[in-house]
């Protein structure tokens, strides 16, 4: 039987992996792809 949700149905656009996944946006990325994505997709770190 196919699982249908839950953390391991959604994976990374970018490295396919299963981990923490970022849904917000539409981003569909990784924890670790989207901090080497950011700069490039126009996010940026405040304090």
């Amino acid at each position: 039987m196919k699982k249908s949700g839950g953390k391991k149905a959604r994976k990374c656009a970018r490295c396919g992996g299963h981990g923490a996944v970022l849904q917000l946006w539409g981003l569909n990325l990784c924890r670790r792809c989207f901090r080497e994505m950011a700069p490039k997709i126009g996010f940026e770190k405040y304090r």
